[in-house]
């Protein structure tokens, strides 16, 4: 698999004109590799991956996962193919609070499906042991800690086996022993998937196999030391 970002721009209508957030972004990502992008708070980060995530559009550009044009799909395509070939990991984890680890994990396929067979719930079982829960999965959010409800986050993001991974300052609410823990996670699961993360974390972005930053809207590779963003 691959994706293959080309030229994306973005721009949003102001009350004097339009107001630039990403000029001519582009990168190529395979299975197996993860990139990290930085830059200041409002630098486009996260609107960069609502986009790759089919969220909200480009003004321009091209996003090609493996052979599909994402920005392309229609909006009846667009849920179904977005559940399946994307998982999304963002800074606040998004829990429902009534519902168990185990229970929140399953929820894409209630969603899709609106019942539970044998095998999605084995499968929801060993993500969430995968992560390390394998002895909270009947504890609710607010019975975990902040560290175990992003680890809840990350399975359920799992679910469908997404090629595309995309998290948004996943350790951005976390304390530094918690933030590493996170972090060692997610790269270990990018050895079997394409991995994008935006964060303000430097010891995060310096371990990803490929490093940008954005400038001026641009999107920029970094062959240097981050520690100091």
């Amino acid at each position: 698999m691959f994706l293959l970002v080309s030229q994306i721009c973005k721009e949003y209508p102001i009350r004097s004109g339009r107001l630039p957030i990403l000029r001519n972004c582009s990168f190529e990502l395979k299975t197996g590799q993860s990139l990290s992008v930085v830059g200041p708070s409002g630098s486009g980060k996260s609107t960069l991956l609502s986009i790759l995530g089919t969220l909200e559009p480009a003004n321009s550009g091209s996003v090609q996962l493996d052979q599909v044009e994402i920005l392309s799909l229609s909006e009846r395509e667009l849920p179904t193919f977005r559940r399946h070939q994307i998982g999304f990991i963002f800074q606040e984890h998004h829990l429902l609070p009534q519902c168990s680890s185990l229970e929140n994990v399953l929820m894409p396929f209630l969603a899709e499906n609106r019942r539970i067979s044998k095998e999605q719930r084995h499968h929801a079982i060993s993500l969430l042991e995968r992560v390390g829960l394998a002895d909270r999965l009947e504890h609710r959010p607010a019975e975990l800690s902040g560290g175990e409800r992003q680890r809840v986050a990350i399975a359920r993001a799992l679910v469908y086996c997404p090629p595309l991974l995309l998290a948004d300052e996943p350790t951005g609410n976390l304390d530094r022993n918690n933030a590493a823990s996170i972090g060692n996670l997610l790269l270990q699961l990018a050895e079997t998937a394409m991995l994008v993360i935006a964060t303000h974390d430097p010891a995060l972005a310096t371990r990803t196999t490929l490093q940008y930053q954005i400038e001026s809207e641009t999107l920029i590779k970094k062959e240097a030391d981050l520690s100091n963003l």
